[in-house]
């Protein structure tokens, strides 16, 4: 068998893994991987910031379902992406971190830029590993994108030094594949159980997390829901995983991300099957309130998540498209009648219990915003979103029809992700139109990548909700008395946000009217498409506006902006 380098073997490696665009920035103890991936047909979008990489192979990752790829030198590239690692363990995303590394004969001398990366990474990682034999790569590799892949997915870390990726090896890529995994069935019996509870229940509730859109088991879903009459309730993390005009879809529950009739509807449930979802604080609230009286079954295809939070009535171990799989074979044995008595009463719910939305008020009211975003854009339309207020209000006004379509750092929340994230999704689907929701203040945490956006032509929209605040922290504040170090807002304009776009080489625009948003996104459209670039909407809305959330789900009565 012949040698090779051992980096090119790594790259085919990446390229058979169905890799096709990776996130990084060279450095000296990575250029040897660099060096392999001439050439190779691997794009690579060389990034201002570690971290930025992460969150593009994140974007790359949900929106493709594959494992993406994001690439340092040593030192401070690895410490840089400890937050994108964290927020892809969170939300389950599978992603591949790879970090140069000093000469191994040298860690124990502290060398240049050496450290110890992988005990760093072991917290916020499903496997962190070193390579310490050149012939080990090719194993090292095809295990990660395993473990990225499998069970629960996440992410995963190599660290390589750079006298282990100067060397040979003899390998041979045609006697060389994808590692198999076992994705897990669920038992019969509990299987049948959780149909039993089902269809005994008077007011069941299917909650979709997460695990539904990773599970690529939005069809089953659907299917089962119609054919039993059961209403379908989701996550943030679940966002898009059921058709939100559909007659079954009953809204969000949770202390922010939600709705009003959902948390209502919640509340008057008496079975919630929950599908992929973790049961996050967010969405709980209390959970004597949230556990009430009703009786829960929880499938999730890791077992260690199940009784996490609390203990389900039923738990059963299962990839969720498996699981819809049986007991759509089961329910199909059986003679089943639906009685719309329940659905009805989540539409009366719904009709009773709205967010206003219409204002034509000046300052701009949010909810406005996500009205215009709503009729304007269509259901193929891919959105991002990180955290703070605008993530509330995206939760609870923006619709999203398709799984996918609608992604968000839901657990570990990062300011800054949009940005990356949005390039990442781009890049994954360059004919799709991409739309990011940002706060004034998280846009300038990463706000250098709008250079890889400029450079590689990838365009996309920006929608800017600008108070000029912390607004999370400053609504958080109002609990302590305080009003403290939550003003970013320093002159007549604040941080004039078009002119760092055009210091960029993008484009924007500033709203202060309601009547203006329409024909902005219009621009903001056919300006993305003809400079290949992203384009801003600044949206001006009223500074200290607050958005509606409580402490458990029993807050259905909560915070409405002023008429």
């Amino acid at each position: 068998m012949a040698k090779i380098p051992v980096m090119q073997a790594v790259v085919e490696i990446l390229a058979s893994e169905g890799v096709d665009t990776v996130f990084g920035c060279p450095g000296a103890a990575i250029l040897p991987l660099y060096q392999a991936l001439q050439g190779s047909g691997i794009e690579h979008l060389v990034v201002r910031h570690e971290e930025g990489a992460t969150h593009m192979a994140d974007g790359w990752a949900r929106t493709t379902g594959g494992v993406g790829v994001a690439i340092g030198t040593s030192g401070p590239a690895g410490t840089n992406m400890i937050t994108g690692l964290y927020t892809a363990q969170a939300d389950s995303i599978p992603i591949l971190c790879i970090t140069g590394q000093a000469d191994s004969r040298k860690l124990h001398t502290e060398a240049f830029q050496a450290v110890d990366i992988v005990e760093i990474a072991k917290p916020v990682t499903k496997w962190a590993v070193q390579a310490k034999e050149a012939a080990q790569l090719p194993w090292i590799f095809r295990e990660a994108f395993r473990i990225a892949r499998s069970g629960r997915p996440g992410p995963v870390l190599i660290d390589l030094p750079i006298d282990v990726q100067k060397q040979e090896i003899e390998w041979d890529s045609s006697l060389d594949a994808p590692l198999p995994y076992v994705t897990p069935q669920p038992a019969a019996a509990p299987l049948e159980r959780a149909l039993d509870m089902l269809l005994s229940a008077e007011r069941p509730l299917i909650l979709a997390g997460g695990g539904v859109v990773i599970g690529e088991a939005s069809e089953q879903l659907r299917e089962i829901a119609v054919k039993l009459g059961v209403p379908v309730q989701v996550t943030l993390m679940g966002k898009g995983s059921f058709p939100e005009d559909h007659e079954l879809f009953a809204g969000m529950a949770g202390i922010q991300t939600s709705q009003r009739w959902a948390n209502a509807a919640f509340l008057e449930s008496d079975l919630v099957l929950a599908l992929g979802a973790r049961f996050g604080d967010r969405h709980t609230g209390e959970l004597d309130v949230y556990r009430g009286d009703r009786k829960f079954i929880h499938v999730d295809i890791e077992p260690t998540q199940l009784g996490k939070v609390f203990g389900p009535d039923l738990g059963i171990v299962s990839d969720t498209a498996a699981f819809l799989d049986a007991l759509l074979e089961a329910a199909d044995k059986r003679t089943i009648g639906v009685d719309r008595t329940w659905v009805e009463r989540v539409g009366e719910l719904k009709e009773a219990l709205p967010r206003r939305e219409d204002f034509d008020s000046v300052p701009i009211k949010a909810p406005r915003v996500f009205k215009e975003i709503n009729e304007y854009y269509g259901d193929d339309t891919y959105f991002v979103t990180a955290i703070g207020l605008y993530q509330i209000w995206s939760g609870q006004f923006q619709h999203a029809h398709k799984p996918r379509h609608y992604q968000v750092c839901g657990q570990a929340g990062p300011l800054g992700w949009e940005i990356p994230a949005a390039i990442g999704v781009k890049k994954a689907r360059p004919d799709a139109e991409v739309v990011g929701v940002v706060g004034d203040y998280s846009f300038q945490f990463l706000v250098e990548e709008l250079a890889v956006a400029a450079q590689y032509d990838v365009p996309f929209v920006l929608i800017m909700l600008n108070n000029e605040y912390l607004g999370l922290i400053r609504q958080a504040s109002i609990g302590y008395d305080m009003n403290f170090q939550v003003d970013i807002h320093y002159d007549v304009s604040g941080t004039d946000n078009v002119k760092i776009m055009e210091a960029y080489g993008c484009s924007g625009t500033r709203v202060v009217e309601p009547g203006e948003i329409r024909a902005s996104l219009e621009w903001a459209r056919k300006e993305a498409d003809r400079t290949s670039r992203p384009v801003l909407v600044e949206i001006m809305i009223e500074r200290e506006a607050n958005a509606a959330m409580g402490k458990a789900l029993d807050s259905v009565v909560e915070f409405e902006p002023a008429p």
